[in-house]
C-alpha cells in the first residue's frame, strides 16, 4: 500500500465523523451560493423555517398547519446537509492522505555549495530558504531537501515517503534517472543536485494541493452540466411561481376549494428541480480525482482525469508495457551437425559470468531443457569475458576451448579469426529470428560455430486480453518502439495492438500525436525521457514516470508515483469511470423526479382541481403524507447514493454507445421505479405512525 492513500479507506468512522461537521460548516451562504441547485434548497429551507415559526405564533394563519410546516422545513434542512456530508466525505479522503503526506515533510538542512563542484565547499542553510537553480550536496542518509536533478554523483535513494515502495532506486547525472523528490533520503554515496523549484512549487506541494478536494477546480464537463442543472432549477423555479396565482385565480373563479400555500410550493419546487445529482455532483468529481491518486497518479488538473475517460488512442511504449522490459532466452538452434544439447552446454558456459537478465536466462534455459547446471569452475583454468561496446561478445576460455556468444556479425569476426568459417545455415537461423521479431545470438566455440539463441521479448500475461477490452471500448492501441518494422511487428502482432511505431523518434512520436488529433481523436500517452517530453507536452493525457527526468514531468499533465508504464490503461479506466458514474447518476436523477410528479402534483392541487386526483397512482394516504413523503424521499436518496458516487459506476469494456444503453436502461428506469415505491413506503409509515 501506498504512502499517499495509506489508511484513508472511502467511509472510515473519523471521515464519517468529520464529515458530519462539514456538513454544518458548509450551511454558510458563501459556500452554498456556488451550488445554484442546493442553494434553492437552502433559501426554501430558509423561507419555510420563517414561515413555520410565524405560522406556530398565529402570525401567518394561511401557511398551514405549524407541524406540517415545521416538519417540511426541518427534512429540507436535512437535504441540504446530506448534500454538504457527501461533499464533505469526499473532500475528507482527500484531506485524510494530504495529513499523511505533510507528516513525511520535514524541516531539515541543506548543504548548498558555494559553486558547482564538492570541492568548492558548502554552508549549511534551512531548507525553505532554497531557491530554483541553487545546487547542494546531499550524503549518505540525507534527506534531499527539494526537488532536483542531478548534476553529479550516483547514489542509491529511499523513495518510500513518496511512492509507498521499500525498495531503493538509483539516482545519477544524465539520462533519464537524474530527477530526485525533496523529502526523499539518500541511502549509499552522494549526489550534487540542482534544486528546479521555489519555496511551495515542489512536487510534494503540488501533490498535497491536489489531493485536497476542497482546492479541486472543476473540469469542463462538470460545469457544463452544473449550468444545464442551473436552467432547470431556473425553469422549474418559474414554472413553479406562476402556479401561484393559476391557483388563486382557480379559487377566486371555482368560489371552492383552497389555494395552493407558499409551502407546498416550495416542497414541489424543491422535488422538481434535480436535486440528487445536484448535491452529489462534487462529490462525484472529487471522488473521481481521489481514485486517480489511490492508483498513485497525482494530476494536475481535473481536466486531466475527465479527458482520461474520453481518450480513444493510447500510445503505449514496448518495453515494460506491453513486454516484460527484459529479452529472455526463448530456443536454441543447433547449426549442422551439433546437437542442441552441446550449443545449450556451451551457451551456458559463455554466459556464467553474464550478470544481465539475458544472459541469466540462457543459463535457466539450459538447466530447464537439458537439466545443465552452472559449472563450479574456482579448481579449472578459465578467463571470463565480460560484454563491451567494442566487441559486442562476452564468453570464457576453459580448457583450451575459447567461448564466445554475442551478435552475428561479432562472432563472425571472431570465427573467422580463429581460422573458422561461417555457414550459410548458420546465416539463415539468424535471418530467420530475427524475422520472427526475435533477437539472434550467435554462440562459437573457437573457430566452429555452434547454432543460434533466440533471445524474445516476452509478451506481458493477459496483454493481449486487456487491449482486446479497450478495443470493445472503441479505445485503438498503438505500440511505440525503437525496434526495426520487422521485429516491430511480430511483437505487435504477438500482443495484440491495433497499430505500432517502429524506429520512433522524439520527432516521429509528435508527428504520429498530432496526426491523430488532427483526425479528432483524443491521445493519451506515457514516457519518461526528456526525449519524450514533446509528445507529452502534445499528448492530450499525458502521464510522466516518477523516475524520469524533470522535463517529462513538466511535459506532462499526470505523474505517475510507481513508474508504471502500463498505469496509463488504469489512468483510463478511471477517467472513463468518472464520466459513467456522473452520467448514470445525472439519469438516475432526472427519471426520479417522474414519480414525484405523481406524489406531489395531485397532493398540491387537489383542492384546487379535483379531476388532478386520478394522477394519484400511488394511492397516498391524504396529500399532506404525499408532499412529505416526496420530500422525505428526496432528501433520503442522497444519502444512500453517496457510497456510489463516491466508489464510482463500474465501467464494463464494451463501446460508448453500448455503455450508455445500458447506463438508460438500468439508472434510467430504477430512477423511474425506485421513487415510487420509496414514497408509497414512507407513505405507509407516516400513516400508520400518525404523523400525518
Amino acid at each position: 500500500m501506498t504512502a499517499t492513500h495509506a489508511g484513508t479507506p472511502a467511509l472510515s468512522r473519523p471521515i464519517v465523523l468529520q464529515g458530519i461537521r462539514d456538513s454544518f460548516t458548509k450551511l454558510d451562504p458563501r459556500v452554498q451560493v456556488r451550488n445554484p441547485v442546493m442553494f434553492v434548497v437552502f433559501v426554501g429551507s430558509l423561507f419555510t423555517t420563517v414561515l413555520g415559526a410565524a405560522a406556530a405564533l398565529g402570525m401567518a394563519p394561511d401557511a398551514g398547519r405549524p407541524g406540517f410546516v415545521l416538519t417540511i422545513a426541518a427534512w429540507l434542512w436535512l437535504t441540504v446537509l446530506f448534500a454538504n456530508f457527501a461533499e464533505a466525505v469526499a473532500e475528507g479522503r482527500g484531506k485524510a492522505q494530504a495529513a499523511a503526506l505533510r507528516s513525511t515533510r520535514k524541516e531539515v538542512q541543506a548543504k548548498k555549495l558555494k559553486g558547482r563542484r564538492v570541492e568548492d565547499g558548502h554552508t549549511l542553510v534551512q531548507a525553505s530558504s532554497l531557491r530554483r537553480d541553487d545546487v547542494v550536496l546531499v550524503e549518505a542518509l540525507d534527506v534531499i531537501p527539494a526537488d532536483g536533478e542531478v548534476i553529479d554523483g550516483v547514489a542509491s535513494v529511499d523513495e518510500s515517503a513518496i511512492t509507498g515502495e521499500s525498495a531503493p532506486v538509483l539516482r545519477e547525472s544524465g539520462g533519464d534517472f537524474n530527477s530526485v523528490t525533496g523529502g526523499t533520503r539518500v541511502l549509499s554515496d552522494w549526489l550534487v543536485v540542482r534544486v528546479t523549484s521555489n519555496p511551495g512549487e515542489a512536487f510534494l506541494d503540488r501533490m498535497i494541493a491536489m489531493v485536497e478536494g476542497a482546492k479541486r477546480g472543476k473540469t469542463p464537463n462538470e460545469i457544463a452540466l452544473s449550468i444545464l442543472l442551473s436552467f432547470l432549477t431556473l425553469v422549474f423555479l418559474l414554472a413553479t411561481v406562476t402556479l401561484a396565482p393559476f391557483s388563486r385565480f382557480a379559487v377566486a373563479s371555482s368560489g371552492a376549494g383552497t389555494a395552493v400555500t407558499a409551502v407546498v410550493l416550495v416542497a414541489l419546487l424543491v422535488c422538481l428541480i434535480p436535486t440528487t445529482i445536484g448535491g452529489l455532483l462534487s462529490a462525484i468529481g472529487i471522488a473521481g480525482m481521489d481514485r486517480m491518486v489511490r492508483s498513485n497518479v497525482i494530476a494536475t488538473s481535473g481536466r486531466a482525469v475527465e479527458a482520461a475517460g474520453d481518450v480513444d488512442v493510447l500510445l503505449l511504449d514496448k518495453t515494460g508495457t506491453i513486454t516484460l522490459g527484459d529479452r529472455q532466452a526463448a530456443a536454441f538452434h543447433a547449426a549442422p551437425g551439433v546437437t542442441e544439447q552441446e550449443l545449450a552446454d556451451a551457451a551456458q558456459l559463455a554466459s556464467l559470468a553474464d550478470e544481465t537478465p539475458e544472459g541469466r536466462s540462457i543459463v535457466v534455459l539450459a538447466k530447464q531443457r537439458f537439466q545443465l547446471r552452472g559449472r563450479d569452475l574456482a579448481g579449472t583454468m578459465h578467463e571470463f569475458h565480460k560484454f563491451s561496446a567494442q566487441t559486442r561478445m562476452s564468453g570464457v576460455d576453459l580448457e583450451g576451448r575459447r567461448l564466445r556468444k554475442g551478435a552475428a556479425d561479432a562472432v563472425r569476426r571472431f570465427v573467422e579469426a580463429e581460422g573458422g568459417a561461417w555457414a550459410v545455415a548458420v546465416t539463415q537461423q539468424v535471418e530467420t529470428v530475427a524475422r520472427g521479431g526475435a533477437t539472434p545470438l550467435v554462440v562459437a566455440d573457437g573457430k566452429r560455430v555452434l547454432g543460434v539463441i533466440e533471445l524474445r521479448d516476452i509478451v506481458k500475461g493477459g496483454i493481449r486480453e486487456r487491449f482486446a477490452e479497450l478495443r470493445q471500448m472503441g479505445i485503438k492501441t498503438v505500440m511505440v518502439t525503437g525496434d526495426n518494422r520487422l521485429t516491430a511487428a511480430a511483437i505487435a502482432a504477438e500482443a495484440g495492438v491495433d497499430d505500432f511505431l517502429a524506429e520512433a523518434t522524439p520527432e516521429a512520436k509528435l508527428a504520429l500525436i498530432r496526426r491523430y488529433q488532427g483526425e479528432g481523436h483524443l491521445v493519451a500517452m506515457c514516457g519518461d525521457g526528456t526525449n519524450d517530453a514533446p509528445a507529452l507536452a502534445q499528448a492530450d493525457v499525458a502521464v510522466a514516470m516518477n523516475s524520469g527526468t524533470q522535463a517529462a514531468k513538466e511535459a506532462g499533465n499526470m505523474v505517475d508515483l510507481d513508474s508504471n508504464p502500463t498505469k496509463l490503461i488504469e489512468v483510463v479506466d478511471v477517467g472513463k469511470q468518472l464520466l459513467v458514474t456522473r452520467g448514470a447518476l445525472t439519469t438516475f436523477s432526472i427519471a426520479n423526479d417522474v414519480a414525484k410528479y405523481f406524489a406531489i402534483i395531485p397532493a398540491a392541487f387537489a383542492t384546487t382541481y379535483p379531476q388532478l386526483d386520478a394522477l394519484n397512482l400511488m394511492r397516498l394516504a391524504s396529500p399532506e403524507s404525499a408532499i412529505l413523503a416526496a420530500v422525505i424521499f428526496n432528501a433520503l436518496i442522497i444519502v444512500v447514493l453517496v457510497p456510489l458516487a463516491l466508489r464510482g459506476v463500474k465501467t464494463r469494456a464494451v463501446s460508448a454507445a453500448h455503455l450508455l444503453r445500458r447506463n438508460l436502461l438500468v439508472f434510467g428506469l430504477g430512477g423511474l421505479v425506485v421513487p415510487f415505491i420509496g414514497i408509497k413506503l414512507i407513505d405507509v409509515l407516516l400513516a400508520a405512525t400518525g404523523w400525518i
